[in-house]
């Protein structure tokens, strides 16, 4: 079954099938409808809805203000429609990728632990694995309502490998049920690619990539696909990333493990811990402070000279946003993230 959905004071229109959500529905068939985390937090998705009835996945999600919800707004993300449905959205001038989301099952095949309780989970579908650096896939977790945002960390590839840094969040059902119940051989379904923070190869300017927690997945997407591409060649990426504790840090072993292709690009990684206790306790010798911080006081009066790439916590990306855009006046176009919360 599936139904039209119309944009209103528009000639866009397309088709949305079963399961798909408004978004979804959008970007499959190429419209640049507004978005970035597709879960129902950042709200760059809001949308009208002008004629027709629509179903509302999650009620309550964050990216609603009372205000949305008292002008009856809604999250296209959230949105199944019944029946056909004309809407009022935000189209964006930013063109999309040409590689379309699309779902598909994937078998997992194992998990490495990098810290405590992070991982690097892997799976293997029976066809390419096609995405760009940087990019998420949504994953359907059995007998848990919602699907969940997770970046890859790998690279594009014709073997069908899809990998994912994954955080054990204390009380997050998804995780858990990702980190112990998940076997070797279990089959879940993926959706994807999505998302607009992808590496840009095109661009000449030398990188900064900052991360917090997992939000190294996409950056090692990212650093992954540089050393391997001779179009990087003689450029130079910084790797900022940060943790907790020392024993949060991982990425320079991940770091170590790349074998660099047809390219003499230079990648310099910097670590910071945030608790001045852990970090006394376990006689850290590096730098004690925020992650951005560290970027901030290592790049200085260079701070404009870069192509930058972030990812982390809420509280990260909004840092990294202010010393950026407000304290440096980083044009807008060089700076690549997607809100997640």
């Amino acid at each position: 079954m599936s139904n039209k959905i119309k944009i209103a004071d528009t000639e866009v229109e397309f088709t949305i099938a079963d399961r798909d959500t408004i978004l979804r529905a959008a970007l499959r068939d190429g419209i640049p409808i507004s978005y970035e985390c597709n879960s129902g937090g950042c709200g760059s998705c809001k949308i009208d809805v002008v004629e027709g009835q629509v179903e509302t996945l999650w009620g309550e999600a964050p990216g609603l203000s009372p205000r949305d919800k008292r002008k009856n707004r809604k999250l296209a993300c959230q949105c199944l429609a019944n029946g056909p449905v004309t809407i009022k959205a935000q189209l964006t001038d930013n063109k999309l990728p040409e590689i379309r989301p699309s779902r598909r099952q994937v078998q997992f095949v194992g998990r490495r632990d990098l810290t405590s309780d992070m991982a690097e989970f892997s799976f293997q579908a029976k066809e390419p694995a096609l995405f760009l650096p940087g990019q998420y896939a949504m994953l359907t977790v059995p007998g848990i309502e919602g699907d969940r945002a997770y970046s890859m960390s790998n690279v594009s590839n014709d073997s069908g490998r899809w990998q994912f840094i994954i955080k054990r969040m204390p009380g997050g059902k998804a995780s858990n049920w990702l980190f112990d119940e998940l076997k070797p051989g279990g089959m879940i379904e993926i959706d994807g690619p999505f998302g607009l923070a992808y590496l840009h190869p095109e661009i000449q300017r030398d990188v900064v990539c900052i991360a917090g927690g997992s939000g190294l997945s996409p950056v090692m997407s990212i650093v992954r696909a540089i050393t391997g591409d001779p179009r990087f060649s003689e450029r130079k990426v910084h790797l900022f990333y940060g943790g907790r504790t020392p024993q949060d840090l991982c990425a320079s072993e991940l770091l170590s493990e790349i074998e660099p292709l047809n390219t003499k690009a230079k990648v310099i990684c910097k670590t910071a811990v945030s608790d001045h206790q852990s970090a006394e306790k376990e006689k850290w010798e590096g730098p004690c402070c925020y992650i951005h911080e560290l970027a901030e006081q290592t790049l200085g009066d260079h701070m404009m000279e870069f192509e930058y790439y972030f990812c982390g916590p809420p509280p990260l990306t909004e840092a990294v946003q202010r010393m950026l855009m407000i304290d440096h006046k980083v044009p807008f176009d060089r700076i690549h993230f997607d809100r997640f919360f």
